[in-house]
Order: C-alpha cells, then structure tokens, then sequence
C-alpha cells in the first residue's frame, strides 16, 4: 500500500527536473513538433483513405483507431495477430481501451519515422476493400 501510494501521488524528481526543461523550450519547439505530428497523421490517414476502411480521425493523441468490422474476425486479438503476420504492420486490439469489450477497432500510432510510416502505409494498402 505505502509503495503504491509514492508511485501514484508523487511524480518522480527526475521527471519534475525534465518538466521544468520542457516547459522553458520555446513555442517553436512546440509549433515544430505539433507540426511534424500533423504531417505523420495525415500521412498515415492518406494511406488509410486509400484503403476504403472507416478509422477515427485523432484530435490531439499520435494514434489511430481502425474500425476492422468489414474483416469479419470475432476478435480483435485475432485480427493484430494476422495482421501482423500477414500485412506486416503490428497494431494493438482496440479492446484493451475500452471497458465494455468493444473489439472492432485497432490501434494504429503514426509518431514514427517518415521512411516506417511510408513503408507501413505501403503494406497497409493490402488491407484494401
């Protein structure tokens, strides 16, 4: 109980440290890094609309959700595992952010390098319906 209650109450001091450096970077550092982000988001989503699959456009977070329903798959555990090994793209079950057991989305992130994104966007267009 002690020990959970140091982990959840009180952020660590090299964390407080890294905060207080973050926080006296200048707006353009922010400016660019939302910037970048926006670039892989739209990135991502241009090899998404390709496929004709319906995914939620993302707000504010570097991730996708993917409605996989058109696949027919009873799980969505099933489906990252075959999709991983079949398209090469490694997603995580939608189920695992949803506490009424919602299973037809995956999570895709897109806060990767512009080459990955590229080549997981090309594997992606496999998934074309």
């Amino acid at each position: 109980r002690k020990v959970h209650e140091f982990l959840t109450v009180g952020a660590a001091a090299p964390l407080q440290h890294a905060v207080v450096t973050a926080l006296n970077f200048p707006p353009s550092y922010y400016d660019g890094l939302a910037a970048e982000y926006a670039e892989s988001r739209d990135v991502l989503l241009g090899y998404l609309d390709q496929t004709g699959l319906s995914y939620t456009r993302p707000e504010g977070a570097y991730f996708v959700m993917l409605d996989i329903s058109p696949f027919g798959y009873a799980s969505d555990v099933e489906f990252a595992h075959w999709m991983t090994k079949e398209i090469g793209v490694a997603p995580v079950p939608g189920s695992s952010f949803f506490a009424n057991g919602e299973n037809r989305y995956v999570r895709l992130n897109f806060a990767k390098h512009p080459a990955t994104l590229h080549a997981a966007g090309e594997r992606l267009l496999k998934l074309k319906r």
